[in-house]
C-alpha cells in the first residue's frame, strides 16, 4: 500500500482529495494536517510513504518545511499542489526537495498518477510544464530577478506582493515583524524596486500571486 498524509488548510478541499487519492486502489490515506506542524507530527505518527501538501498552508512556509521533512524524514515523498503558475514555482520547489509538482486544476485521474509516480521515486511534472521548460532552454539569456532570492525571501516576496501587511506576513511564517521588514528592505535593494508598490505590481505582473 501506499500511505498517503493530506495536507491542506481547508477541510473540504481534504475531504475531496481523500476521495480522489483512493481511487487508486492500493493507496490509503493515513492522515490529514491543517498546518505545516501537523504536517509533521502526522509524518511522524503515521510512516506515512506520501506527503501530499499544499503550498500556502499555515505555519513556517513550504520551503522550510520541505528542509524539515528531508532532515528528518528523507524517505517520505513531497507532491505538493498548487493554483499558482507552474513556470513559477515548480522548479524552486524540487530544487528545495519536492519530488513532484500538481496544479490543483489538474483531473482527478492525474492526481492518482502523480502519487504513484512519486512512490516509485521518480519526480513528477506535468506534460504541459515539461515541454514548456524544454522550450524556454536557450532562449532566456538572463534569469528573473526573482530567480536569484533564497527560497525565504522568494517566499516573503510572494506574500508581501499578494498584499499582505509585514505583521500579517510575520504571522504566517513564524517570524518578527522586524525580520520580515529587514526581508523587505533587501528585497527591494535587490531587486532595485523604488517603492513597495514597484515590489507589489512585479509579483503581480510576474504571476507569482494566484
Amino acid at each position: 500500500m501506499i500511505r498517503v498524509v493530506i495536507a491542506d488548510d481547508h477541510p473540504v478541499v481534504r475531504s475531496g482529495l481523500r476521495q480522489i487519492a483512493t481511487l487508486g486502489p492500493e493507496i490509503e490515506v493515513v492522515g490529514e494536517a491543517a498546518t505545516g506542524e501537523e504536517a509533521l507530527q502526522q509524518v511522524a505518527s503515521t510512516g506515512a510513504d506520501v506527503l501530499l501538501c499544499d503550498v500556502t498552508m499555515p505555519g513556517p512556509g513550504i520551503f522550510p518545511l520541505l528542509t524539515q521533512l528531508r532532515d528528518t524524514h528523507p524517505a517520505v515523498r513531497v507532491l505538493v499542489l498548487s493554483i499558482h503558475p507552474e513556470d513559477q514555482y515548480a522548479v524552486r520547489l524540487l530544487r528545495a526537495g519536492a519530488a513532484g509538482y500538481l496544479n490543483k486544476d489538474r483531473s482527478p485521474e492525474e492526481l492518482v498518477e502523480a502519487i504513484r509516480r512519486v512512490h516509485a521515486r521518480r519526480r513528477y511534472i506535468s506534460v504541459q510544464l515539461a515541454e514548456a521548460l524544454a522550450a524556454r532552454i536557450g532562449l532566456e539569456p538572463m534569469a528573473a530577478p526573482h530567480e536569484a532570492l533564497s527560497n525565504r525571501e522568494f517566499d516573503v516576496l510572494c506574500r508581501l506582493g499578494a498584499g499582505l501587511s509585514v505583521k500579517e506576513v510575520a504571522e504566517a511564517l513564524g517570524l518578527s515583524s522586524k525580520t520580515v521588514s529587514t526581508y523587505r528592505v533587501r528585497l527591494r535593494e535587490k531587486m532595485q524596486f523604488r517603492t513597495n508598490a514597484d515590489l507589489v505590481r512585479y509579483v503581480n505582473g510576474r504571476g507569482l500571486v494566484p
